[in-house]
Order: structure tokens, then sequence, then C-alpha cells
């Protein structure tokens, strides 16, 4: 069993802004959201890397990169760059979208070879890479194979959606990820979690990182059930 305070519970939120319409104003919000909550990372994308990087300067809140967001229809070399743009702009975690077509069609090489490459970028800044798979347009086979390439070339995470796919993550999902890629990568659940119980299941079945925009729901709701029941963590069994 595993005892999770509060806080640890917020250190597990990438706190979530992807929408096209966002404003500047939003931005701010979003990342003093994140200090009043204490959590992980701001998730943005990709153009949005300098101003929340400034914005979240002297605190211990990364600043999240969507690469090639949301449908990772762009060539290696696009990617690279804009992971190496992302970077020199602040961005100090990496989520790219990896080359779903690819992966269908099974040229496995090129799956490979696009992780390699974002992750050797990612890596030589010591910045952590995640790798969405969209589980919605990937049958179980699928999302195994690319669990067993990112288990060789190791990214930091393998994560479960965009968010801007058919469907979000999933109990199913998560455990399969995590029982093949084993316990040198982790794994992100991200889509459809606005919950405190579907936060919960999701940590239970494996999850290491949770991408929400409801993050601040989650957790005062977390925060109300440890006061009815007068603890100062939740235990899980992991």
């Amino acid at each position: 069993m595993t005892a999770y305070t509060l806080d640890d519970f917020a250190r597990l939120i990438d706190h979530t802004n992807l929408h096209a319409d966002a404003s500047p104003a939003d931005m701010a919000q979003l990342c003093q959201e994140a200090k009043d909550y204490h959590f992980k990372m701001v998730a943005i994308n990709q153009v949005q890397a300098k101003r929340c990087a400034e914005a979240l300067k002297g605190t211990d809140i990364d600043t999240g990169a969507a690469i090639a967001f949301p449908l990772g229809q762009t060539t290696i070399a696009a990617k690279v760059f804009e992971t190496q743009d992302a970077i020199a702009n602040g961005a100090n975690e990496i989520d790219y979208v990896l080359n779903i077509t690819e992966l269908k069609a099974g040229n496995d090489a090129y799956i490979t070879d696009e992780m390699t490459q974002i992750v050797q970028v990612c890596h030589a800044a010591n910045v952590p890479c995640k790798v969405i798979f969209e589980n919605c347009y990937l049958t179980k086979a699928e999302i195994t194979r690319a669990a067993t390439i990112a288990k060789k070339v190791q990214p930091d995470f393998i994560k479960t959606a965009t968010g801007f796919g058919t469907g979000g993550a999933t109990v199913t999902d998560v455990r399969l990820m995590k029982q093949t890629v084993g316990p040198h990568v982790k794994v992100k659940a991200a889509g459809g979690i606005r919950n405190s119980d579907d936060f919960l299941a999701m940590i239970a079945a494996g999850a290491d990182r949770i991408g929400t925009s409801a993050g601040i729901k989650i957790i005062n709701a977390l925060k109300q059930r440890m006061a009815v029941d007068h603890v100062n963590s939740i235990e899980m069994q992991r």
C-alpha cells in the first residue's frame, strides 16, 4: 500500500489547457492555478511555452509543451525541430503525438526512429519526454506494439490520449500499457479524467501522471473526502 497526501496527489497532475482559443489571460490563470494547487506541470500548446515558463519561473512547476498536437501527422524532422524550439523557449517537459498512421501500417522501424530522435533531444536537455499513443484509434495489439517499442527506447512516459480524439483514458488501457512497458517507463493517463473516482482508478491501474483540465475539481473533492474521513492521506494498492 502507498499513502498519498493531498499534495502527493496534486503533484501527479498535469494541469491542462490546450484549447486553440486560449488567451494570454487564460494562460496566466492556468499558471496561477498550478501555483495555488502545486500541480506538477502545466500542459499547453507549444507556442505558449515561453509565456508559461516565464510565469512559472522560480517555482518547481514544469512547463509541458505539446508537440505535433493533436494529430501527430508531421514528419520526424518537424517534430524534432518543434521539440528543440519548445525547449529553447523554456519548456522543460515534452508530450509528443506519435505517427498513428505509421503505427497502424505496421511500420515499427519508423515509430522507433521517431521516438528515438525525440527522446534523444529531450534527454540531452534533461527534459522528460512523454509519447502520446491516442489509444482510441488503436487496437490492443497496436497499443502493445507501441509500448514494446517504448520499453526499448525508454522515453520517460507513455501516454493514453490527447483528449482531442474520439476517446480518452481507460483503466484497461493503462493496465495494458504499464504491464507491457515495465518498471523503467511510466504511464500518463489523459483524456476524459474529470472526477476523483476516475483519477484514483487510473493511479491504481498504474498511472504515475494524470493529464486533466479538472485538476482543481479533483483535488477539492479529495480534500473533502479526507476531511470527512478525518485522515491526512489515502492509502492505495499499486
